[in-house]
C-alpha cells in the first residue's frame, strides 16, 4: 500500500485515538445540529430624522406602543424580537476643523471605516480639497466586517453583497473591501439569482451533495477513500470500533446540514423568478428601480431583500448585505430631488444653499420608505420555521444608517435597529443603552431646521441638527465584535478575528476612538475598550 496515502489515512484516526473512549459514547447520545446563525445587514446612506426614529425610551423593555409614534412603527408587530443598541457612535467622522477623523471627504471617509474601523489611504488634512485621490478615490487600510466573518463561515470565504439598485460603489460610497484597498463590489438581482438557482431542483430540497460542493466538503468527505481502504485491513473488532465512532462525530459534527426550505417552490413563493428579476435589472438607469412595482407586494427593493431570504433560507452564505445607493432619485416618492440634497436641507448636494421647502416631510417619507423595507426583509425570515423558532430567529437582522442625522453627518447617537437573537445570543424586547445604561438618552436635533425657500440657517457640519459629541460615543468596534461571537467567529491570543482561533473576539479594526483617525493612521493602532457589549446578551 503507498506509504503516503496510508499516512494520510491513518493520520485522523491516530489523532482521535486518545480520545476514542469519550468519543464513542459521545456519538451514541449526539443530538441534531443546532440551525446556522446568518447576520444580515441593510445598509443606507444619509442617516435619518433621528428625533422621529428613536423610541423615547432609550433603556429598558420596548412595546408596540413605544414603536408607534417613532419611524419604527413598522415593526411593531415583532417587538419581542427586536433589539435596539442605542448610545453608539461609528468611526472616522468628518468636520470641518478635523476634531473628530480625518480631512478626506465626509462620505469617503465614513463609508470606508464604517465596517473596517480603519483609516482611509491616502490621507487628506484638507477637509474641503476636491483632489481626486483624496476625496474620491481614499480606501480603508483594512478589510470590512462583512469579509473578517466570511473567512471563517462562509464558502469561498466570500460574503454575499447585494446592490439593491444595481448601482456600481465606488469609495465614496462603498463598504464591503477583502483587504486593504481592496474594494468588494456586490450582485445585482440577475447576478445573485443566477448564484442560487443551482441550489435546488425543481421542487426538491438541496441535496447532502450539492451543499457540500457549494459550501466545502467536510473532513469526512476529505479523507473517505483512504478510510475506505483503511477499513479493508484485517483489525480488532475494538479497533473498528473505534474507527466507526470517530467517523459518526466526524458525520455528527463536520457535516452540511441542507435546509428543507430550500426549493423552487421557495424561490417562487419569495417572488424570486426569472421574470421578475429581468424587470429589475433591464430598468433603464433613468427610472426608480427601488419603487418600480412588480406585484402587488414586491417593488424592486423587496425583490433584493427576498433573493437574501432565499439565500439565508438555503444556507448559502451566513454572511449577507443589502446595499442601498447613495444620491439617489425616489421619483416613486415623488421626490424631484436626490437624497444627498434633501439630507442637507438644500437644493444642492453641497454645504450652502436654498433651504427646500417642506423637506422635513420629505426626508421622513424617505426614512419611512426604508422602515418598510427593513420590515419586509424581517417579515419573510419570520415566514419560515427552522429549529424550535423561525428563520429570523436564527439570524441578526440589522439596519445600519452611515450616519445619524444626515445633515450634521454626526456619528455619535447611532440610529441601530437589530431583530432576530441569532439562535438565542442577544436580547431582544429591548432597548439597551450601552454607553451608560440611562433611559432618556437624547434623540438628537434634527426637525431644527431651516426656513422653507430661505438660506440655509443650519450650518450642515456644526453639529446642529446632530447630538452634542460629547454623548452616545461607545464604540461600534463593541458591537461588531457582539455580532461576531454571536456567529461563531473565533479570535486568536490577541483577540483579533483570526481563521484556526479559539477564542472570543475582543477586537476589531484599527482604533475604536473617532479621534485616533485624525492624520490617517500616524498613531499606533490602539483598542482602548476591547470587549463585546455584554449588555446585549441575552443572559446579561
Amino acid at each position: 500500500m503507498n506509504r503516503r496515502i496510508f499516512l494520510r489515512g491513518l493520520g485522523g484516526a491516530c489523532v482521535a485515538a486518545p480520545f476514542l473512549s469519550s468519543i464513542l459514547d459521545r456519538t451514541v447520545q449526539a443530538q441534531p445540529a443546532a440551525p446556522p446563525k446568518r447576520l444580515i445587514v441593510m445598509y443606507t446612506h444619509y442617516g435619518c430624522i433621528t428625533t422621529r426614529f428613536f423610541p423615547k425610551k432609550s433603556h429598558g423593555p420596548l412595546t408596540a406602543a413605544d414603536l408607534e409614534p417613532t419611524t419604527l412603527k413598522h415593526l411593531a408587530p415583532y417587538v419581542d424580537k427586536l433589539l435596539m443598541p442605542r448610545g453608539i457612535r461609528a468611526m472616522n467622522e468628518w468636520t470641518a476643523t478635523m476634531a473628530r477623523g480625518q480631512g478626506n471627504d465626509r462620505h469617503t471617509q465614513v463609508n470606508g471605516s464604517y465596517f473596517t474601523c480603519h483609516p482611509v489611504t491616502p490621507n487628506s488634512d484638507d477637509p474641503f480639497s476636491f483632489a481626486q485621490a483624496t476625496k474620491f478615490n481614499a480606501m480603508p487600510t483594512g478589510p470590512s466586517l462583512d469579509h473578517v466573518i466570511a473567512r471563517q463561515l462562509s464558502p469561498q470565504g466570500t460574503p454575499l453583497l447585494l446592490s439593491t439598485a444595481g448601482q456600481r460603489d465606488n469609495p465614496p460610497s462603498a463598504i464591503s473591501y477583502s483587504a486593504a484597498e481592496t474594494l468588494f463590489r456586490g450582485l445585482n438581482a440577475s447576478q445573485a439569482f443566477s448564484s442560487l438557482t443551482g441550489l435546488f431542483g425543481a421542487g426538491e430540497p438541496t441535496s447532502p451533495d450539492t451543499y457540500a460542493a457549494i459550501r466545502g466538503k467536510s473532513v469526512l468527505d476529505l479523507v473517505k477513500d483512504d478510510l475506505q481502504t483503511l477499513e479493508r485491513f484485517d483489525m480488532s473488532r475494538t479497533d473498528k470500533q473505534k474507527l466507526a465512532a470517530w467517523k459518526e462525530l466526524l458525520h455528527a459534527t463536520g457535516s452540511v446540514v441542507a435546509s428543507p426550505n430550500c426549493t423552487t417552490s421557495l424561490a417562487a413563493a419569495l417572488g424570486a423568478t426569472q421574470e421578475n428579476v429581468d424587470l429589475v435589472t433591464t430598468t433603464s438607469s433613468t427610472d426608480d428601480m427601488l419603487t418600480r412595482r412588480i406585484s402587488d407586494s414586491l417593488d424592486g427593493a423587496d425583490l433584493y431583500s427576498n433573493l437574501a431570504v432565499l439565500a439565508a433560507a438555503c444556507n448559502a452564505n451566513p454572511v449577507i448585505f443589502l446595499k442601498y445607493p447613495p444620491n439617489y432619485y425616489f421619483k416613486g416618492l415623488g421626490m424631484t430631488q436626490e437624497t444627498a440634497s434633501l439630507s442637507g436641507r438644500l437644493d444642492s448636494a453641497g454645504m450652502v444653499g436654498t433651504c427646500v421647502p417642506g423637506v422635513i416631510d420629505m426626508l421622513l417619507t424617505i426614512d419611512d420608505y426604508y422602515a418598510r423595507k427593513f420590515a419586509h426583509l424581517v417579515e419573510q425570515l419570520n415566514r419560515f420555521d427552522e429549529g424550535d423558532g423561525t428563520l429570523l430567529d436564527n439570524c441578526a437582522a440589522v439596519w445600519f444608517q452611515d450616519v445619524s442625522d444626515g445633515c450634521a453627518r454626526n456619528l455619535n447617537n447611532l440610529p441601530i435597529v437589530q431583530v432576530g437573537s441569532a439562535g438565542g445570543y442577544f436580547k431582544t424586547g429591548w432597548a439597551v443603552n450601552v454607553e451608560d445604561g440611562s433611559p432618556d438618552l437624547t434623540t438628537g436635533n434634527s426637525e431644527i431646521t431651516c426656513v422653507d425657500g430661505g438660506p440655509n440657517e443650519v450650518d450642515a457640519i456644526s453639529q446642529a441638527t446632530g447630538t452634542d459629541p460629547s454623548l452616545a460615543n461607545a464604540p461600534i468596534n463593541k458591537y461588531f465584535c457582539s455580532l461576531m461571537n454571536a456567529l461563531g467567529v473565533k479570535a486568536g491570543p490577541d483577540g483579533f478575528p483570526a481563521p484556526g482561533g479559539s477564542a472570543p473576539v475582543t477586537h476589531f479594526g484599527m482604533y475604536d476612538r473617532t479621534e485616533d483617525f485624525i492624520g490617517g493612521g500616524i498613531h499606533p493602532p490602539t483598542i482602548h475598550d476591547p470587549g463585546e457589549f455584554t449588555a446585549l446578551k441575552a443572559s446579561s
